[in-house]
């Protein structure tokens, strides 16, 4: 598995840090869920908004 060095607040590592160990899971694991949860959501979002615009598309063109 790859390394990824990121900069972050002591503050907000502190937060993350509580959460997880609230969970009973590592930091890692923390971090890959959110960023597994962000590009989902982001998808269909992407998709919502490309499903939108092709109905706008199709009544201009009706």
């Amino acid at each position: 598995m790859a390394r990824v060095l990121i900069s972050m607040p002591e503050r907000f590592l502190d937060e993350i840090d509580n959460v997880a160990a609230g969970e009973n899971r590592s930091r890692s694991e923390l971090i890959r869920e959110a960023l597994r949860t962000y590009m989902h959501k982001n998808r269909v979002r992407n998709t919502v908004l490309a499903n939108e615009n092709a109905e706008k598309l199709a009544a201009l063109l009706d």
